[in-house]
């Protein structure tokens, strides 16, 4: 840390003089130094302070929100960061879950750690949609033996702590910016998140001993306006709709970058609009079933010439089966030192479920569980990013993962409308 130097400049040289009227000006210009010298210390102290690592405050930039830096490290910290991660199946994997206090990190997390492998969590808890929803994931996950590491994605030294502490075999990178129409409101965190965080983990990931696999989530939004149906991985993606969209496809050419100069083994998956228990209060499913509860109006939108919304919506279930079959099939990544030693594995697949339903069905399927009828208002589709339609073709999935999604949308809702009603019951939240 540099000193500053708070101590006034030399004084001019006077000629002394006992008049009052000379005394006067020494007098105000002393003060007027002092008080010009004051404001400047004070603002370096406010500077310091909300620049340093130790404060808990926030930067005012809200595209830099999951900056907080977290107390880490320390035997007992590394104690619980390694039983966490410990394999206790024969053939199990060692797992680092990035964003695994939201909605897809916290049922990967919980499926790993069911099937034996190792699981450590790292989350930041921003506050894109209700943290405390977090919060109740986390707990569920602590009780299984999963801790989360909260921290930041770009905090370079931490991710380097972690992999010391253990020596991963894969890597899920769940974390992200997620939604459409934030990224018109803060763009910054888009980039900060999604490109910047993927860059400083890769780069992490380059330099680790051995290098693990790594697992990350596109997106289904990369298609952005293409008309083909179903979407096919081998379509093109360079017409993004959305920043959003944007980040996530130069994700996947990043990607290509770090598996072709460092080896590093690399399976992007594009979700096709997951949905079920513990999800995200940012999605239609979920926010249409508030609303319909507590009576509001809820907007249904329509493309041009009045032509139906619909989305290939996939129960959660079925992503975790694919997330799994992912990291199953992955192989080692060929690096070294951050030197390429020989050809690695590059992938991207489809999760979907191959049918896309119109969210007017959405709605009465809703209204049909939750015995109440919903207030319609048809609505013009906003110029805000969001598509017409998604639908997934998922035959190299099938191909490749043995993919096969089984949950339909009445069952799925089901499902969420049971955990939805339990966890907000009375204010009270259940859990799990």
């Amino acid at each position: 840390m540099s000193h500053l130097d708070n101590s006034p400049p030399t004084p001019g040289k006077f000629k002394m003089d006992k008049s009052p009227y000379i005394h006067r000006l020494r007098l105000h210009g002393s003060l007027a130094k002092l008080t010009f010298w004051s404001f400047v210390f004070l603002g370096l102290i406010l500077i310091f302070f909300f620049r340093s690592p130790s404060s808990n405050s926030l930067p005012s930039d809200p595209s830099r929100r999951s900056l907080r830096t977290y107390n880490w490290g320390g035997p007992a910290w590394e104690k619980r960061v390694r039983s966490s991660a410990k394999v206790r199946s024969r053939h199990g994997i060692s797992v680092l879950v990035t964003g695994a206090a939201g909605f897809v990190g916290t049922h990967v997390s919980a499926a790993l750690k069911r099937r034996g492998d190792g699981v450590l969590g790292l989350d930041c808890f921003n506050d894109y949609y209700d943290p405390s929803l977090k919060r109740a994931r986390q707990a569920l996950l602590e009780r299984s033996g999963v801790f989360i590491v909260e921290g930041d994605i770009n905090d370079a030294p931490l991710l380097s702590k972690l992999f010391e502490v253990v020596a991963f075999t894969h890597v899920m990178h769940l974390a992200a910016q997620a939604g459409v129409r934030y990224a018109m409101e803060n763009p910054g965190s888009y980039v900060h998140s999604n490109i910047a965080g993927l860059v400083n983990l890769l780069e992490v990931c380059k330099n680790a001993n051995p290098q693990p696999a790594i697992v990350w989530a596109s997106s289904s939004s990369v298609y952005g306006l293409n008309t083909k149906v179903p979407f096919s991985e081998r379509d093109r993606t360079d017409q993004p709709a959305s920043l959003y969209a944007a980040t996530k496809k130069a994700g996947e050419e990043i990607a290509h970058t770090y598996n072709h100069i460092h080896g590093l083994s690399l399976t992007g998956l594009r979700f096709f609009t997951v949905y079920g228990p513990w999800g995200r209060p940012d999605m239609a499913y979920f926010f249409f079933t508030r609303d319909i509860l507590k009576g509001k109006t809820i907007p249904i939108f329509e493309g041009a010439n009045h032509r139906t919304v619909a989305r290939d919506f996939t129960y959660i279930d079925d992503i975790v089966k694919g997330c799994l079959a992912s990291l199953d099939t992955a192989e080692k990544s060929t690096g070294s030192g951050g030197k390429k030693k020989g050809p690695a594995q590059l992938r991207v697949f489809n999760l979907g479920n191959t049918s896309p339903v119109p969210v007017t069905d959405l709605v009465t399927i809703l209204e049909r569980l939750l015995k109440v009828k919903a207030k319609r208002k048809i609505t013009k589709l906003p110029r805000n990013g969001d598509v017409q339609f998604t639908h997934a073709n998922i035959s190299l999935a099938q191909r490749e993962l043995g993919y096969k999604p089984t949950t339909d949308l009445q069952t799925g809702l089901k499902k969420f409308v049971r955990w939805y009603l339990s966890y907000y019951s009375g204010g009270k939240k259940a859990s799990g």
